[in-house]
């Protein structure tokens, strides 16, 4: 269940989350490839701004020891496992099974950025929610009118399936009538083998 604002940030602390923009000037110069992620995402695709409440930025896991080495000197980051944050002062300090890495300038800042691990192989980007699915690097993401590198929104569709909130269902409307059928047709696939039965699907199919 979605925790109210006011238990988060009583727990937590506030979140001030950085545009796009703003993100890329804080990765600047960490040598990795990242790529933003949800939301974001969607708007990019779709040239058609809103509000956010987050900004989630990705990377190859395998990147984590330059990342982290870029963002110490300024920044502090925390290893997110379900709700248990804990610092993270080194590689080797990622609690097992983590994947989400909060930053904030130090303990009495805002949060500003969400950062995603993901797994691969080689620049073959692999699903957090299912290995099987697959998308060389290139593929699975674009780069916007902005100079920024999103993930691709089918893809996005794919992540925002497991859960299906209102706001995701939001998006499903606004992106299909503009996939391309190749792209509408490796979306199909993926939920098909990833949530069979998922009631997106007849959705896709209509466009």
């Amino acid at each position: 269940m979605p925790v109210p604002d006011e238990e988060f940030f009583r727990w937590y602390g506030p979140w001030a989350p950085v545009r796009p923009g703003q993100a890329a000037e804080i990765l600047d110069g960490a040598g990795v490839r990242w790529w933003i992620v949800g939301g974001w995402a969607v708007d990019a695709f779709l040239g058609e701004p809103r509000e956010h409440e987050d900004i989630d930025v990705a990377f190859f896991g395998a990147d984590l020891p330059t990342l982290l080495a870029h963002l110490w000197p300024e920044l502090c980051v925390w290893s997110n496992l379900s709700g248990a944050i804990l610092p993270l002062r080194a590689p080797e300090d990622l609690q097992e099974g983590a994947r989400q890495l909060w930053v904030r300038r130090d303990g009495e800042s805002p949060w500003l950025l969400d950062l995603a691990m993901t797994a691969h192989q080689g620049d073959t980007w692999i699903s957090p929610r299912d290995p099987r699915v697959r998308v060389p690097f290139e593929e699975a993401t674009f780069v916007a009118r902005d100079g920024l590198r999103y993930l691709r929104p089918e893809l996005v569709l794919y992540m925002k399936a497991r859960m299906a909130r209102a706001k995701d269902e939001a998006d499903l409307d606004r992106i299909i009538p503009r996939l391309a059928p190749e792209a509408r047709h490796r979306l199909r696939a993926w939920l098909e083998l990833v949530h069979p039965g998922h009631r997106w699907l007849a959705r896709i199919a209509e466009g």
